[in-house]
């Protein structure tokens, strides 16, 4: 029996729905930012919330609702979940074996200041997973890294959440972007081009924000040439390739630019003195401040060679390179048994994919919501066991295992202490991103959206806080341009706005979500070992989501006005 969505279920009151849909975020908020309930007891306790207004405001059949649950649930662990799991648990090994140490003493000897080595991980080599992969694998791994580096766990955490931001849109091989040609009907280039004239604003400003976020502005300007070279190349880049290569690439290319930038850069500059953590200093350093002579700061005086940094760098080398093969359109057609071309590997391959990808319909609830247009919504587990990206970051996890030369035994027993310390965040990730799936199901996300939508002539400022809407409760900017992209549309054209700007909109906002996204924030606590410190991390991003969401904002309503030569 179907079941078709109400979007103003008080009737006649769209605010007023709209105030009865807020109540599960408002009780998730209050529960990690007031109550500061562990991560996994927030997420199930929502959930119930969310069922409660589903079913008896918005009259969605229990079922429903329940196997709605299950569908975001059943995602939320795969592939999210997984990319954890091979995260962490690559991670881990490079620490087992003692590489870690390695590729610590590497970094350390580009620059020895917490500062840049932030800029160096969190902003471009986690822009560069973002664009390779996409979901949580960026903020995974440069979390780690960040924190085997010696950076509190807290900070690693919140300030790869915040790189994370300027590559959102571009994710995943353009995912984001060329996700709203279905829906929309717009070209994804043309998107492209307006959310390659947005972002960059935002890619010089973070990597200074970051900075000041870590340091104050006084130690942020000793080090202003080296965030520039890192802003502004990768910026220049990002809007290159954007408008004239297209959505796939302007991560993958701005990051290599900016990491290869910074680095040739720091060979010839370095900041006088070196900024540290204060509980990584002495008692003399600590009475001096947080920055030391660079000269007073020395590593453990070892000496490696390049083979033996190349080897302690090889699982995070086949992570990029494995990921990056992942990510091309060809492959990732072949990985879910839908190639279609002559080349006689990717038919194998196509073989393999087909036999590990599973689409089973979502009992009870496939075909039976009917949208406010009267179509009706398909709900399939979405099961692709091989393309998922934590399978090649497990792929390299086992190639890695014959560099490293560690045995199967500790191997496995590595995998399962992976395992037991996650346990509680992916009980947290499936339970945020069950409670996603029912705010879209039940029609709670499109109400409101309406209510943002009806505002008339300030929807160009209003435009991106429906994208970071959309980002906080999904968790992916893809899955809000697809949520609102539409919306966007309808509403652009009845108040005179640019469509194309609006739905570039939705998705450069999105992107100042993606730091406060539920989702995010379990992700990025279990990947530097503070599960049920989720309340913290949310407390230490949602200022710094707001601010950077104001700054899109005001770029997309001076575009829609004053500023209507920059767009294409």
């Amino acid at each position: 029996m179907s079941w078709k969505q109400i979007y103003d279920p008080i009737g006649d009151s769209i605010g007023l729905s709209a105030l009865v849909a807020l109540i599960p975020i408002l009780y998730l908020l209050w529960a990690l930012a007031i109550k500061r309930m562990k991560g996994y007891i927030a997420g199930l306790t929502t959930l119930v919330v969310a069922l409660f207004v589903a079913v008896l405001v918005y009259g969605m059949p229990a079922g429903m609702a329940a196997m709605s649950i299950l569908q975001g649930a059943v995602y939320g662990l795969l592939p999210i979940g997984w990319i954890i799991v091979a995260s962490v648990f690559l991670y881990k090994l490079s620490v087992k074996t003692g590489q870690f140490d390695i590729i610590r003493d590497s970094i350390v000897s580009i620059t020895e200041d917490r500062r840049l080595q932030a800029l160096l991980i969190a902003f471009s080599f986690g822009a560069f997973l973002e664009g390779a992969a996409g979901f949580g694998a960026p903020v995974a791994i440069s979390a780690a890294l960040l924190v085997g580096l010696g950076f509190n766990p807290l900070y690693a955490a919140g300030l790869c959440l915040l790189a994370n931001t300027a590559p959102v849109a571009f994710g995943a091989i353009g995912s984001p972007v060329i996700a709203i040609e279905g829906p929309t009907g717009m070209s994804a280039i043309e998107v492209s081009k307006v959310v390659g004239r947005q972002l960059p604003f935002l890619s010089v400003f973070v990597p200074f924000y970051l900075v000041v976020m870590m340091a104050g502005f006084k130690k942020a300007f000793e080090v202003i040439p080296a965030i520039l070279v890192s802003g502004v190349s990768f910026a220049v880049t990002q809007f290159l390739v954007s408008n004239y290569l297209g959505p796939e690439l302007p991560d993958i290319i701005s990051a290599l630019v900016s990491i290869i930038a910074l680095t040739l850069f720091l060979k010839v500059w370095q900041p006088k003195t070196a900024f540290r953590f204060k509980s990584e200093m002495g008692q003399a350093e600590m009475a001096a401040g947080n920055a030391v002579s660079i000269h007073a700061i020395k590593s453990d005086g070892k000496n490696y060679t390049f083979p033996q940094i190349l080897k302690a760098w090889s699982p995070f080398i086949l992570l990029t390179i494995i990921i990056s093969v992942w990510g091309i359109p060809t492959i990732k057609k072949a990985l879910i048994g839908q190639y279609e071309g002559t080349n006689t590997l990717l038919q194998g391959l196509n073989s393999l994919g087909s036999y590990l990808s599973f689409h089973p319909a979502v009992p009870g609830l496939n075909n039976l919501i009917i949208d406010g247009n009267g179509q009706p919504i398909a709900a399939l587990f979405k099961l692709e066991l091989l393309a998922a990206a934590g399978t090649a970051i497990l792929i390299s996890a086992i190639i890695s295992k014959f560099i490293l030369k560690i045995g199967w035994k500790s191997w496995f027993s590595t995998f399962i202490e992976t395992l037991n310390e996650l346990k509680f965040a992916l009980v947290t990730i499936a339970s945020v991103v069950g409670f996603a799936y029912v705010a879209n199901a039940s029609g709670m996300s499109i109400t409101l959206g309406m209510t943002l939508a009806a505002t008339g002539s300030l929807f160009p400022f209003v435009s991106p806080i429906l994208g970071w809407l959309g980002v906080f409760l999904t968790g992916s900017d893809t899955s809000a341009n697809l949520l609102f992209s539409s919306l966007q549309k309808i509403t652009a054209n009845q108040v005179g706005m640019d469509p194309i700007l609006a739905i570039a909109a939705n998705s450069s906002g999105g992107v100042t979500g993606k730091m406060i996204s539920p989702q995010s924030i379990a992700v990025a606590c279990a990947a530097v070992g503070l599960g049920g410190k989720e309340s913290d991390l949310l407390r230490f991003t949602i200022k710094h989501s707001i601010i950077l969401l104001l700054i899109i904002c005001c770029i997309t309503y001076l575009q829609s006005t004053v500023l209507s030569w920059m767009l294409p």
